[in-house]
């Protein structure tokens, strides 16, 4: 990886100060843009001054130096494929996935030492300071033990879990000034929600208590290997575990369609099986936390920090959504994303003719893999244009925006990360013979909730 080494801002006054910084800088952006469009005779929105490539250079670069849920915030809402978001935002959001700094080997020494004690490198074999990842939370180490055993040592930013709250304001402060947000459009559940989830993945000890709830679902499934913590060595900021090898998931792309295929209809397949039977989901999409094993064809899932149970609710809407589609009933269809909050009542009261007319022209995209033993290509995006054009109007009724519920979101989140995978992969799979069973209710969970208290338990040292 690009080595980028800068100092984690720790304390609230220094990242309050970045974010002063950085809004000052789009400010002083956005004052020239508007000098140089009245120069010109044009009359400037102020939107179209906030996003300007100057200025998207100059958000991503100070996320990137921020870490934590500043940049975090970005990269949860970075899965949009430019269908939707204004280029330049979409590029800020699609920078920040790889845009990470990583801390300077003096601060790596404290951070450790505050850990594991001021001898710390004597528990190992070897550490390498130069980190083989880094993410907006932490960054990802390799080591060796004195057995031999290879770990991964992810290791927390500092000052991370004590700025969420404070970082997500920021953050939501800066969109309502930059004028991308309508006044009227309530953010509040979704900011406190995000806070929630962003205090959980700052939290190791529960993410180790998640991967081992994970590896007890995923233990009979061979297409799948999972890392497993090391207790002796884990600490609230400091997750070790076994260094699994494995390619990029991107990877995957060169090879032969069979194996795409292959590979990402088992994702698929584990999406369906952690909403309908698990009720439970790893709900970061990030092409960063899958990786190949070409010789051994095998998937290797990491990160689980953003792991949560589903609502039972959550759930139904969504076989409900299924049931509907497969029945090719717009109405119901229409209906089932009322319900599970993908549209407002307001939005189909004044936009209801556009609505329909999207729902047809996905049902009739997705009744192409309809007869028997046909596949669906996710390579084909014939229909995005006439989506896109449909949209537009939905879009520039601000008045009306209106954002899902949070537990949908996050659920959505996977399903649209594995979608886009998928089209990145080229790949065709038979869809609908594989949603049916949900859909129908006729598969449901196996594991009794005794089974996973166990399946969680750390080993006895």
């Amino acid at each position: 990886m690009t080595d980028r080494s800068r100092r984690v801002p720790k304390t609230r006054l220094t990242r309050f100060a970045a974010f002063g910084q950085m809004a000052g800088g789009i400010a002083a952006g956005a004052l020239g843009e508007g000098a140089r469009k009245l120069a010109k005779g044009e009359r400037p929105q102020l939107s179209d001054l906030i996003l300007t490539p100057a200025n998207a250079r100059r958000v991503t670069d100070q996320l990137a130096r921020l870490r934590g849920a500043a940049m975090k915030l970005g990269q949860m809402i970075s899965l949009d494929a430019g269908d939707v978001l204004p280029p330049e935002l979409t590029e800020i959001l699609a920078r920040l996935r790889e845009a990470a700094n990583v801390m300077p080997p003096k601060q790596l020494d404290r951070v450790l030492a505050a850990q594991w004690g001021p001898d710390w490198r004597k528990k190992f074999a070897r550490f390498e300071t130069r980190p083989i990842a880094a993410a907006s939370i932490g960054q990802v180490h390799r080591a060796v033990l004195h057995s031999g055993r290879e770990l991964a040592v992810k290791v927390q930013y500092p000052g991370v879990a004590t700025s969420i709250d404070a970082d997500i304001d920021n953050v939501a402060a800066l969109l309502r000034y930059s004028g991308l947000l309508p006044a009227g459009l309530d953010i509040r559940p979704l900011l406190a929600e995000a806070k929630r989830q962003l205090h959980e993945e700052a939290d190791y000890l529960r993410e180790a208590e998640q991967m081992r709830r994970y590896r007890a679902l995923m233990e009979e499934d061979p297409r799948f290997v999972i890392p497993e913590p090391i207790e002796e060595l884990l600490r609230p900021t400091i997750l070790p575990m076994d260094f699994v090898a494995g390619a990029p998931i991107e990877t995957l792309a060169e090879a032969d369609q069979a194996t795409r295929d292959e590979v990402t209809s088992a994702l698929l397949a584990l999406v369906l099986r952690e909403l309908f039977e698990f009720g439970y989901m790893q709900t970061d999409p990030n092409f960063g936390n899958f990786r190949w094993q070409k010789e051994q064809g095998r998937i290797v899932l990491l990160d689980f920090g953003a792991a949560r149970s589903i609502p039972p609710e959550t759930t139904a809407s969504y076989r409900r959504l299924l049931r509907a589609g497969l029945d090719e009933d717009p109405a119901k269809l229409r209906m089932a994303l009322l319900e599970i909050g993908f549209v407002s009542e307001a939005q189909l009261t004044r936009h209801g003719g556009t609505f329909d007319e999207m729902i047809e022209i996905l049902l009739a995209h997705v009744a192409r893999s309809r007869p028997e033993g046909a596949l669906f290509d996710f390579s084909d995006r014939s229909f995005v244009e006439a989506l896109r054009e449909r949209a537009a109007p939905i879009m520039a009724d601000r008045a009306n925006w209106h954002l899902p519920p949070a537990q949908t979101l996050f659920v959505q989140r996977k399903i649209s990360g594995t979608a886009l995978l998928s089209v990145r992969m080229r790949a065709q799979m038979p869809l609908i013979e594989m949603v049916r069973p949900y859909a129908e209710g006729s598969l449901r969970g196996s594991m009794s909730a005794s089974d996973l208290n166990t399946a969680m338990r750390p080993p006895k040292s």
